[in-house]
């Protein structure tokens, strides 16, 4: 496990550097790098699991009272939670004033008991990025507490209730390290399941740890995949979009620096 810096530039796996920090810090572009997407990013927030907990050694874990804080702290700035598709359709109209993305990884059971009916009752959607190999599983590519995930049935209800199921890969692997065709696989055998699953398109990525180099970026709009997520990506666009760490520490004055700190970016791209 890496341990927490206090200006981390791209996080290896846990979460400890961006909870440390009120706003997640970019990296600088490379000189020669491509112009990046000249559209303002939009605010998407970045959860993992909701839940009571002892220990949550990762960080990925929020409790039920300050999600639904956080989710009141939303709606008091004027602001409603959508899934990332809603987000950028509103975005290519002209009409995503007041709307933030949420976005759910790993595709834990508590999304389904306990973040849905808290989303449902603000009328907020959201994003769950699901581990396609590991259905009713568990999170084994963690070194910490035993999580469920969501079962199909779960997965299922989540799409009813109006929640936009994406793909976060087969097996949450770090797809720099994959062959050419274990990367294809990563990302079109999981949207083919999910699929199944869902009875719905699926159009969207997230990368797993947040790792992805130009060729990861480049597979996955040549996959199809209308937009993927990052967390710190050094070139954001629409499939690298940046995301905002939020976690347990997060109550009204860290969320309101991170809405800051996203203004600013914002109004620098515009």
């Amino acid at each position: 496990m890496t341990k927490p810096t206090e200006e981390p530039t791209r996080p290896t796996g846990p979460l400890e550097a961006l909870a440390e920090a009120p706003t997640e810090v970019l990296p600088d572009a490379p000189a020669d790098a491509p112009a990046a997407d000249p559209r303002p990013i939009p605010w998407v927030l970045m959860y993992h699991s909701v839940d009571h907990f002892d220990e949550d050694p990762h960080l990925v874990t929020v409790s039920p009272q300050r999600f639904e804080g956080q989710l009141a702290w939303l709606r008091a700035r004027g602001l409603r939670g959508v899934s990332v598709r809603e987000l950028l359709e509103a975005q290519d109209a002209g009409r995503a004033r007041g709307l933030v993305g949420l976005t759910f990884d790993d595709g834990y059971a508590d999304f389904a008991t306990r973040a849905v009916p808290a989303l449902v009752r603000f009328g907020f959607g959201a994003t769950v990025f699901v581990v396609s190999g590991r259905i009713g599983s568990h999170n084994a590519w963690d070194d910490g507490p035993r999580k469920p995930l969501m079962s199909v049935e779960q997965l299922r209800k989540a799409a009813a209730a109006g929640m936009e199921i994406a793909s976060h890969g087969r097996y949450h692997v770090s797809l720099p390290g994959t062959s050419g065709t274990e990367l294809r696989e990563e990302l079109e055998e999981s949207r083919a399941h999910l699929e199944d699953i869902a009875e719905a398109p699926v159009t969207g990525f997230a990368y797993p740890y947040g790792h992805a180099t130009a060729r990861e970026v480049e597979a996955v709009r040549a996959a199809g995949y209308d937009y993927a997520c990052d967390i710190v990506p050094e070139r954001p666009g629409r499939h690298a979009l940046p995301r905002t760490y939020i976690g347990e520490r997060d109550r009204r004055l860290r969320l309101r620096a991170k809405l800051a700190r996203h203004e600013l970016r914002r109004r620098s791209r515009v």
